[in-house]
């Protein structure tokens, strides 16, 4: 008897991706209309139409409800095959441009970057809930310019992780910069030059490795 009752304690309810989805996106709007300071989990519970309880079963915090209710924006990403490695990245660099300038996305990504700063496991969740997910972009990437003959192959595991951890900083690094520090567009021409520059590196990246 206390077995079955253990079970069903841990199990518990299952959690409604419906419920999920309308926090998340009530989260996003009332960080553009109030920013971060006046954000609070009561304010998102009634937006959403849901119980404030129901916040904390599945958020400890709003720094973790706003991490995730930005990285489901970053996972709308993708990389479609555009025939060679330039017109993929230059595809999905735009994406991340125009995803950058969405209200939403804009507000809620300084805001937690800058919590970050002085909360560490609020930043391992932005690494492990943001950045570890997006680097599936670029070794996607990069395995299918290898397999076009674009790239070398690299066979050292260590190497690999090295080589796309470094893409990816480069990538998001200048992006957000331009895009968030200095407001300058991100346009088609600005795009271009970033990817020759970008893929002029990429070879020399993969024979290097770090450290």
């Amino acid at each position: 008897m206390c077995s079955r009752t253990s079970s069903r304690s841990r199990t518990g309810r299952p959690r409604s991706v419906a419920a999920d989805a309308a926090i998340l996106e009530a989260t996003r709007a009332a960080l553009v209309e109030l920013g971060w300071s006046k954000l609070t989990m009561g304010d998102v519970a009634g937006r959403a139409g849901v119980a404030k309880t129901t916040l904390y079963r599945r958020w400890a915090s709003k720094n973790e409800l706003v991490v995730d209710a930005v990285a489901v924006l970053f996972d709308e990403l993708e990389l479609p095959d555009l025939g060679s490695l330039q017109a993929d990245i230059e595809n999905v660099v735009l994406q991340f441009a125009a995803l950058l300038q969405r209200p939403e996305t804009k507000t809620a990504l300084m805001a937690v970057v800058a919590e970050s700063t002085r909360d560490e496991p609020l930043r391992e969740r932005i690494r492990s809930s943001i950045v570890d997910r997006q680097k599936r972009l670029v070794l996607e990437g990069r395995q299918r310019a290898q397999e076009r003959g674009e790239l070398p192959t690299d066979r050292d595991p260590v190497s690999i992780d090295d080589t796309d951890d470094l893409i990816f900083d480069v990538i998001a690094g200048a992006v957000v910069h331009r895009a968030l520090v200095s407001a300058e567009p991100v346009d088609e021409a600005w795009v271009q030059r970033f990817t020759a520059l970008l893929i002029g590196g990429l070879g020399a990246a993969a024979a290097t490795p770090l450290g």
